[in-house]
């Protein structure tokens, strides 16, 4: 199985997905739940799961994908916690943090499409 532009792109809008539901979270939209901060019900995790391992392994860029998406997950669920303690303000500044995590994830997801397409 070859992976396209297409299937990073995917993976990118996973991203999106997992931070416009904490965002809702810290604004009030929402409430959280369990799984929104666990790696085997994360999109985004799936995806490396039953798309990118089957293909590259256990390679240094999927491994540091995982550690990012794992800093991720911990980083958003700490502050849903700070949210609830009435720490409001602070939990949305803490927004920036995941921002820099999912930014060296895009740069990961689109080092490894290039790799793929010049593969391909």
């Amino acid at each position: 199985m070859d992976l396209t532009t297409l299937d990073f792109q995917q993976a990118k809008i996973k991203q999106v997905l997992f931070k416009s539901r904490l965002r809702s979270v810290l604004y009030g939209v929402r409430e959280p739940d369990a799984t929104l901060f666990a790696v085997r019900d994360n999109p985004l995790g799936q995806w490396i799961e039953t798309v990118l391992k089957p293909k590259y392994g256990i390679s240094p860029e999927v491994r540091s994908m995982e550690r990012l998406l794992q800093d991720t997950l911990s980083t958003g669920q700490s502050l849903v916690r700070q949210y609830q303690r009435g720490q409001i303000e602070e939990a949305r500044q803490g927004l920036a943090q995941v921002e820099r995590c999912a930014e060296q994830i895009d740069d990961l997801l689109l080092r490894m499409s290039q790799q793929a397409v010049g593969i391909a």
